[in-house]
């Protein structure tokens, strides 16, 4: 006959985060506010850079992908994310990016929530692009052009529209199934949008670049003839050894700046460039200790690789959406007497 086992204690609950939630969250609050509300949030958290952990993630690369830990602390929470990238996984009808998180109080080294992370990851990198975007593009800028129409694209044209005015997105990739999903995607959100046959098409006219393609090879899909005078470039693909999107001639025209140089230098569009090149990190420029954007004619590059601090600042938001009710895992083992986890064992027999 089975036993009934010892419930567990409130404290020994952890409240978890489905698929499911997320999307109910992100639908209760409404995508546009949670995205403006992200690029506040990490805002705010970058202008106090100096209190958080910094380590380049721990990344196990592989022919076919990368799999990565992203860890950060600011002394009162900690928080990691595990994410993958394996760009040829949508031929097997799996994504090309999925993740999940964990934030846990530092005092006593306690998880406070399980997360999904795929679906806040590509909110909190819409984000970010939002925020250099709003610290670096040129004023008035209102066309963007997005190169790559993945699963990050919607996120990314969305977020610009949000917090930095953008009303028209010019389309392309190399795979019209992906430019014409993202189009039927974005139709009717008060964007107007434009189909190119080419990334030079998509560039014409355009104040704001984003390039957000996942192959995991040296991709060259903005050449140097293809960036005018005054444009902000948002290079965010998914980054690792010997992945790049942009030519060389055009980092040594403008003036980059990036989340954490020790990563990026391994990771971003700065790989093809010496240690010599020259860098800002964001938040020296929203705290006043770094230029931004000198003049109207100069070229800016957000060369994005993701950081941990920003899965931190998202996890945070996360934890404060949730609600009472929410589904909660028994992941703590949690004795009546903390030195007698054995006899807890014993007691469930």
């Amino acid at each position: 006959m089975m036993r009934d086992l010892p419930q567990p204690s409130a404290q020994a609950l952890v409240p978890f985060v489905s698929v499911a939630e997320m999307m109910a969250i992100i639908h209760r609050i409404g995508l546009e506010e949670a995205l403006k509300d992200l690029t506040d949030r990490i805002e705010a958290d970058f202008r106090r850079w100096p209190v958080f952990d910094k380590t380049p993630r721990v990344a196990s690369h592989s022919e076919i992908g990368v799999i990565e830990l992203m860890p950060t602390s600011d002394g009162q929470r900690y928080a990691f994310k595990y994410v993958n990238g394996h760009p040829g996984n949508t031929r097997a009808g799996l994504q090309t990016v999925t993740a999940f998180g964990v934030l846990s109080e530092v005092a006593t080294g306690y998880p406070l929530m399980f997360a999904e992370m795929t679906m806040l990851t590509a909110l909190r990198t819409a984000a970010t692009s939002a925020l250099a975007t709003k610290t670096l593009a040129p004023k008035g800028a209102h066309v963007l052009a997005l190169i790559g129409n993945g699963a990050q694209a919607e996120f990314q044209a969305l977020a610009l529209k949000a917090v930095c005015g953008i009303d028209t997105v010019r389309l392309f990739d190399t795979d019209r199934a992906a430019t014409a999903k993202c189009a039927k995607n974005l139709a009717g959100r008060g964007l107007t949008i434009v189909e190119c046959d080419s990334a030079e098409a998509a560039c014409e006219g355009a104040h704001v670049i984003t390039t957000c393609t996942a192959d995991k090879k040296l991709a060259t899909v903005l050449h140097d003839n293809m960036i005018g005078a005054g444009v902000h470039i948002n290079a965010i693909g998914g980054d690792c050894p010997g992945k790049t999107e942009l030519a060389p001639a055009i980092l040594n025209r403008a003036a980059t700046f990036v989340e954490y140089e020790p990563q990026t230098r391994i990771e971003g569009e700065i790989q093809q460039v010496g240690e010599d090149y020259k860098v800002q990190e964001i938040w020296q420029v929203l705290t006043g200790q770094a230029e931004g954007r000198k003049d109207a004619a100069q070229v800016t590059l957000f060369d994005g690789v993701g950081f941990a601090i920003e899965d931190f600042t998202a996890l945070n938001w996360l934890h404060d959406q949730v609600q009472p009710g929410a589904a909660m895992l028994d992941v703590i083992a949690d004795p009546d007497d903390p030195r007698d986890l054995f006899g807890m064992l014993m007691r469930a027999r």
